[in-house]
């Protein structure tokens, strides 16, 4: 062997050895698990929203359409940190991110996804594509000048609306092409840090200006046989739309359409980065909300929509979508408990994407708890001057947010675990009563409420709320606003009840931290919230 091939060979060791060494360091390093997607997980009819493995409770503020903007995102952080929200829903526009076909422009992705970091809050994507309002302003330019490749719906009298087809295979190819790159360039800037929590596909679905498409391609379908999972879903027998629906034939077909095209679009989407998706959903007002009485679709609400009585066929023909989540914009109260009723579903979690900012919508998050509910967001939370002034924020929201931020995880939790329980005042109604087994507990809002009084005074506004939770079988987590919370034992349980402790606090993720006991004063009257954001955990006993 010649020296020159000795050294080769010897060279050859040395870097077999140093491999092995490499190797066996790979080898014995801990493994350390990534933080899991954002995901909706069920439980006896119960939901959580898992934001890194664990549920949580989004305390959001969405921002008006126009100010996904460097020039205006600035106007939008006061706000939210003034409200001490953990979440911001921010829209992104097609006609942005894709000026010219297959060009792709993710800058306003990118500054949105840093700046909420920057701010330590979460993030809800709103993706403004073929729908906007139940029309098409977001397209881009080269859709909107091009109605011969893109069609646009055609209404009764054949004319052309501000709507793209549903039916429109081409509309639809666009549209996925698009919320698939979006995806796909968050799977790569955010696919383990998890700013994003969910996305909203499209916003308030549907058309206003015709209740269905009447254009040629259109018609051939509506003529066609109804789809089998639509049949299995509304309980109806075999035949064409006109047959099996009669006069609600037009709308059901609607729905149908726009249904399939933006669960195509979130299967795209979700084939890229697989995270929570839902529709947030211009609702079916009542009789009496409108001028013609009846509400009309494609004139009072948008037509095809997941409204009301169109839940079964959205969940039957779009399983890609999680969430059916209604906008609430009515401050009656009795309307938005059975608006949140028909969509807090077993197979529907509940979620408040949109809501008035004013304080009569505050309420709205504790009813939105009560039906267990994964959150909820005033709509128009930035300081740009057309919602909000500068220096302004939404008192009663923020409020609410100051209060259980700070518990939000445990919120959540305990929701998801079905120990939770809220009492909202109303008007004529300025007591409550929370049974836990053998405790009660009665609330009454307004003070001062004096000894020998028959009933609680109320507020003027009648904004008074409170949050009761059960942590064990004989101690609860007990916070609210203009209330007062008092426990008794329920009828027949034997013994007297007494408080045993009574601990304001707060929390440091799931510890408990205690800050002082209550008594006295503070416990002989029940346990008092006016405004100090407070929080107590009360144990009680029987002698």
């Amino acid at each position: 062997m010649t020296s020159g091939n000795s050294e080769r060979k010897s060279a050859r060791l040395k870097r077999f050895a140093i491999l092995a060494v490499l190797l066996s360091a790979v080898v014995v390093l801990p493994q350390i698990p990534a933080q899991e997607a954002p995901r909706l997980v069920e439980k006896d009819g119960r939901h959580a929203l898992l934001v890194d493995g664990a549920p949580f409770l989004i305390l959001g503020g969405q921002i008006n359409n126009s100010s996904s903007w460097p020039s205006t995102l600035p106007d939008v952080w006061p706000a939210i940190e003034g409200m001490h929200a953990n979440t911001v829903e921010a829209p992104v526009y097609w006609e942005q991110m894709e000026p010219q076909p297959g060009q792709f422009d993710f800058s306003t992705v990118d500054m949105l996804v840093n700046q909420a970091r920057q701010h330590h809050v979460h993030l809800v994507l709103l993706w403004f594509g073929t729908w906007k309002n139940g029309e098409m302003h977001y397209v881009p330019e080269w859709i909107k000048t091009n109605t011969a490749q893109y069609p646009r719906m055609i209404d009764e009298r054949g004319e052309p609306i501000q709507v793209l087809s549903a039916n429109s295979a081409a509309n639809l190819q666009a549209d996925q092409l698009a919320f698939a790159a979006l995806m796909r360039h968050l799977r790569a800037i955010d696919g383990t840090e998890h700013t994003v929590i969910m996305m909203q596909v499209e916003n308030e679905s549907g058309a206003i200006g015709a209740i269905r498409d009447h254009s040629a391609f259109a018609q051939k379908q509506f003529e066609g046989q109804v789809p089998g999972e639509v049949l299995q879903a509304m309980h109806k027998s075999p035949g064409t739309w006109s047959q099996v629906f009669g006069p609600d034939a037009d709308e059901t077909f609607q729905a149908y359409s726009v249904a399939h095209y933006i669960n195509e679009v979130a299967k795209a989407g979700k084939a890229e980065m697989s995270i929570p998706m839902y529709c947030n959903v211009w609702i079916e007002y009542p009789r009496g909300y409108t001028i013609r009485g009846r509400p009309m679709p494609g004139f009072d609400y948008p037509s095809g929509g997941p409204v009301q009585p169109m839940i079964d066929l959205w969940k039957a023909a779009a399983p890609s979508i999680d969430i059916l989540a209604p906008d609430v914009y009515s401050a009656d109260r009795g309307f938005q408990k059975e608006l949140l009723a028909t969509y807090a579903r077993p197979d529907n979690a509940l979620w408040i994407p949109e809501t008035g900012l004013g304080d009569a919508f505050a309420p709205g998050l504790f009813y939105a708890l009560a039906f267990g509910g994964i959150g909820i967001s005033p709509f128009g939370t930035d300081q740009t001057a057309w919602t909000l002034q500068p220096g302004q924020i939404p008192e009663a929201h923020a409020e609410n947010y100051a209060l259980l931020e700070p518990l939000d995880r445990v919120i959540a939790r305990l929701n998801y675990e079905g120990k939770l329980k809220t009492a909202v005042e109303e008007e004529g109604k300025p007591e409550e009563t929370l049974s836990f087994g053998r405790w009660i507990a009665q609330v009454g809002f307004g003070f001062p409420q004096r000894d020998g009084q028959q009933h609680p005074p109320g507020t003027e506004e009648h904004l008074g709320r409170a949050l009761v939770a059960q942590l064990g079988p004989d101690e609860f987590l007990v916070t609210g606003i203009e209330a007062r919370v008092t426990f008794y034992l329920a009828p027949g349980s034997p013994g007297h009840i007494q408080i045993l402790r009574a601990e304001q606090g707060t929390y440091d993720g799931e510890t408990w931290k205690p800050l002082r006991i209550w008594n006295g004063d503070q416990t002989d009257r029940g346990l008092n919230f006016h405004h100090e954001h407070q929080v107590v955990q009360i144990r009680l006993g029987t002698y």
